[in-house]
Order: structure tokens, then C-alpha cells, then sequence
């Protein structure tokens, strides 16, 4: 069972860089066993040309290596605190993606503008404040409890996507290659926007019927989007 995981979390690690949203070694994707506690993620720093399924990096949630010739992700400690914190979710992923990074760096909130982003996110998607002080010696953990804080009066399952104050997204679902989705499509959303912006300065977010419709018809007990 957990060969089958590293091998699934092996291969939402190769969507990244298939869907541009990684430079380098700039992203990791992970991906829970709820049954047994254990999550799988990619290794720290290694180039993803490089990547075999036997590499990803198998953890408990006490924070303990449990598999892998590597150290795990850098990120580690963020997505194990999401995954403590968000029951629901099977997947994380962390990215460098250059338009939600923007925003991030940028220190904004991604107003919904239209009907792409109600489409996935209920709202507009929120931008953490950046850590301080001491939150700094523990920064990853710290950077996860601040994202859970952040959603302490927001649905995490509507809003599957935060943005990290001068740093960068984090998105989720319910496992690895959902959470790679809703990262691909938490970029497009911040392109589309960033670019609206520009055309027209004095945008507004779209009307609340519009995203309602839209974000209820592809979620929910009374949506109708695609095929049953």
C-alpha cells in the first residue's frame, strides 16, 4: 500500500514541472494514507529529472521519517500541520508559480473577478500575513499553523488554496493529483486577475449571484456540472 503511494505521489510530483509550475526544484507535492498516519513527500533539493517513485520520502505525523535515503522536503513541517489541522484533505502541494507567487510577494488577497475562479474557489483566495519574530525558528511549522489560522473562519474544502505573504502558494485537495489541479488552476486565476487589473484598473469582483451560481452547479448536493 505504500509502494502505491509513493508511486502516486511520484507522479503528481512529475505534473509540476509538466504544468510549468515549478524552476528548478522549487515545488513539492505529498500525499496522506489517512488509514495508517503515513504521508508521502518528494525529497529536498533534488532535481525532478532525477526522481524515481523509490525516492519519495515516507513520514509519520509526528513529524518522523519512517522511509528514505533522502531528507524530505524542506516544506515538510507545513504540510504535516495542514494535514493535522484539515481532515478532509489527502494532498498537498507547495509551488513557486510566478503569477500566484506574485500576488503573494505582493501581499494581496485574489479578489473572484470572474466565473474560471468561482468555478473552483469560493471567494476570494486568501494572502497570510508574512511570519515574524521568533515564528521564524520554527518557520515551516509556523508557516502551516498560520495558514490553519487563516482558515479558522473560512471553509478549507471551498477554498482548497492560500497564499503565503512574500512567499508563495499552497494548494490541497482530496489527494496529490487534486492538489495539483487546484495549484494549476490557482495560477491561472492569479494570471487572469493580475492581467484584469491592468486592462481595468477599476475592476470589481464579480457579483456574488454570479459566483454562487457558478461555484454550486459544479459543487455541492445540487450541482449539475459534467457527468454523474
Amino acid at each position: 500500500m505504500l509502494e502505491e503511494l509513493k508511486k502516486r505521489v511520484y507522479e503528481a510530483n512529475m505534473l509540476l514541472p509538466k504544468h510549468g509550475l515549478v524552476t528548478f526544484t522549487w515545488g513539492n507535492v505529498s500525499e496522506i494514507d489517512r488509514e495508517s498516519g503515513i504521508f508521502a513527500i518528494k525529497p529536498s533539493g533534488v532535481d525532478y529529472d532525477k526522481l524515481t517513485p523509490d525516492d519519495m520520502v515516507l513520514m509519520d505525523l509526528n513529524g518522523n521519517k519512517v522511509e528514505g535515503r533522502y531528507n524530505p522536503s524542506s516544506d515538510t513541517a507545513t504540510h504535516l500541520e495542514l494535514y493535522k489541522a484539515f481532515p478532509k484533505i489527502g494532498g498537498v502541494v507547495h509551488t513557486h508559480s510566478p503569477w500566484a507567487t506574485s500576488w503573494a510577494q505582493a501581499g494581496r488577497s485574489i479578489p473572484c473577478y470572474g466565473t474560471t475562479h468561482a468555478d473552483y474557489m469560493y471567494g476570494e483566495i486568501p494572502c497570510a500575513r508574512c511570519l515574524t519574530g521568533h515564528e521564524f525558528d520554527e518557520y515551516e511549522k509556523n508557516t502551516g499553523l498560520l495558514i490553519v489560522d487563516v482558515f479558522k473562519d473560512r471553509d478549507y474544502e471551498a477554498v482548497p488554496a492560500v497564499l503565503c505573504k512574500n512567499h508563495g502558494p499552497f494548494t490541497w485537495g482530496k489527494d496529490g493529483h487534486e492538489a495539483v489541479h487546484n495549484a494549476v488552476v490557482l495560477e491561472e486565476v492569479a494570471k487572469m486577475a493580475a492581467r484584469a487589473e491592468q486592462i481595468n484598473p477599476r475592476i470589481q469582483p464579480a457579483p456574488q449571484e454570479l459566483q454562487d451560481k457558478h461555484y454550486y452547479r459544479k459543487h455541492g448536493a445540487n450541482a449539475y456540472y459534467g457527468q454523474r
